[in-house]
């Protein structure tokens, strides 16, 4: 349930960056859902492969419900994740931004002496 919130709340974040430098929002909302999808999945087969590898009978112990360390570990990963790439995108879009030609052409014909 909590994994919903963070999916929202991380759609949103990235649309409105992307609104900000006018881009296509829903484009991005779906890739912040990647993201996190993307490390959750990562984390949950990485964590899996390790507890197989060190106690092969703790698969037969296996509980899907509640909160666990493990569990708020990777959401803690995740979010993370969706934040790193949201930093990168953000610098990625003002180094865009500034160098767009339609700022040069802008200033052609200003007499500024």
């Amino acid at each position: 349930m909590l994994s919903i919130f963070i999916l929202i709340g991380a759609y949103r974040y990235y649309a409105q960056l992307a609104e900000r430098f006018g881009k296509t929002k829903w484009h991005y909302g779906i890739l912040a859902i990647g993201v996190y999808l993307g490390t959750q999945l990562f984390f949950g087969f990485s964590y899996g492969i390790y507890q197989g590898l060190t106690d092969p009978a703790a698969a037969e112990n296996v509980n899907y419900t509640g909160f666990s360390m493990i569990n708020i570990i990777s959401w803690i990963i995740s979010i993370a994740a969706v934040y790193g790439v949201y930093q990168l995108l953000e610098k990625k879009f003002v180094k865009e931004h500034v160098n767009k030609p339609s700022l040069e052409i802008e200033k052609i014909g200003d007499k500024d002496l």
